[in-house]
């Protein structure tokens, strides 16, 4: 794994949440934190309301990670743009989160409760 990536099982119980809806709950995330960037939370997509999740055309990679697909959330007044992402094919070193799904901060409330 790349030095300056971490991935560890985190504690407690874990909730994603847009638009007054509760799109995950799990208490198997997992916590990538990467250099100086704000840790992310990884939900198992297993533990995931898909349905809620729409794939959107944008993506990005990543020479740590591999590319990485997004994902668009449409709640009862808004689409969010982008909102989530995930890695279906990383890279070795971070296999762990492949089958994960991580989010904004700033688009969705990502909490632990």
């Amino acid at each position: 794994m790349a030095d300056h990536i971490r991935i560890r099982k985190t504690a407690g119980t874990w909730v994603v949440r847009a638009g007054g809806a509760v799109l995950g709950e799990t208490t198997n995330a997992l916590e990538l934190s990467e250099g100086d960037l704000s840790p992310a939370i990884y939900f198992p997509r297993s533990d995931i309301a898909m349905a809620f999740l729409d794939n959107s055309d944008h993506k990005t990679n990543c020479p740590h990670k591999g590319e990485a697909r997004y994902f668009s959330i449409q709640t009862k007044s808004v689409l969010i743009d982008n909102a989530g992402w995930s890695y279906e094919d990383p890279v070795e070193a971070v296999e762990r989160i492949k089958g994960h799904i991580s989010f904004y901060g700033d688009k969705v409330t990502v909490e632990r409760v």
